[in-house]
């Protein structure tokens, strides 16, 4: 037992490398780009992949490499913003809900089955369409959706965190319910909910560049957008859409195996005997 969780901790550490040196790369992708990411260049459209293009060009002469460079940042990050967000959004109310208890936990708790009444994707695209298109407004509609799991997680921990004799003995000891949900609630309850948060990148991935291949995310170099962009040549210049659907696909397996290697690493149902 003792052999496999230090082989789960390593294994963590190794994708953990890796999902930092992916997010690092974004940042400065655009700067490695070989040409203009939004440069027309209708001399140069449906060009094939070659050594000018290593992955051809669109319909509109712009190079698809460096499309993909520049869009790294916006389509990587976004899906981390929309997990924070979601997390954030998610704890805060699971963390009242359930050490307030009472009518305070009934309200959130029938606020997060209205929500989940609804598909996410479907009550992200309609949030979407009220605001607009842009990156933002789609991380927005999507954190706006996703927080109900969250919240649900983090109130279960609450709940039994709140009848450990440890924070009994700080509430007869007169500590404020901010202390104690600050100094003991919150460490213990936060562990499962980053788990679950790891995981939950590739399907934030999948989300954003969803909305975007319908038109309700960003409008520039990103993947899922050069997906949309694409699709109406895909039969006749097969890179336009293989590439960027390449690197999507790339993100969201690492995404997957990092959120993996966390939970093997640190089980949830290990959290409340610490």
């Amino acid at each position: 037992m003792k052999h496999s969780k230090t082989w789960a901790k390593r294994k963590m550490m190794v994708y953990l490398l890796l999902f930092l040196a992916l997010c690092l790369f974004s940042l400065v992708s655009a700067r490695l780009a070989p040409h203009d990411a939004e440069l027309v260049d209708l001399l140069a459209a449906k060009h094939p992949p070659d050594a000018e293009y290593p992955m051809g060009t669109d319909g509109l002469g712009r190079c698809i490499l460096s499309r993909i460079l520049a869009g790294a940042y916006s389509s990587i990050f976004a899906s981390l913003l929309i997990v924070v967000l979601s997390m954030f959004i998610g704890c805060t109310i699971g963390m009242v809900s359930g050490y307030a208890g009472g009518i305070a936990d009934e309200i959130l708790m029938r606020v997060v089955d209205i929500f989940l009444a609804f598909p996410g994707i479907v009550l992200s695209i309609a949030v979407a369409g009220m605001l607009g298109p842009g990156l933002k407004n789609g991380i927005f509609a999507l954190a706006a959706t996703g927080w109900t799991q969250y919240a649900r997680l983090t109130r279960s921990y609450v709940l039994s965190i709140r009848q450990e004799n440890y924070v009994k003995a700080e509430i007869l000891n007169g500590q404020s319910s901010g202390s104690i949900l600050l100094r003991h609630v919150f460490p213990n309850a936060i562990r499962p909910v980053v788990v679950t948060g790891t995981l939950h990148l590739s399907s934030a991935m999948l989300s954003i560049s969803g909305l975007s291949f319908l038109g309700l995310g960003s409008s520039t170099a990103e993947w899922g957008s050069m997906l949309s962009e694409g699709r109406s040549l895909m039969q006749q210049c097969p890179w336009v859409v293989l590439y960027p659907a390449l690197a999507i696909f790339m993100v969201t397996i690492l995404f997957n195996l990092f959120g993996d290697s966390v939970r093997d690493a640190l089980d949830p149902k290990e959290t409340m005997k610490l």
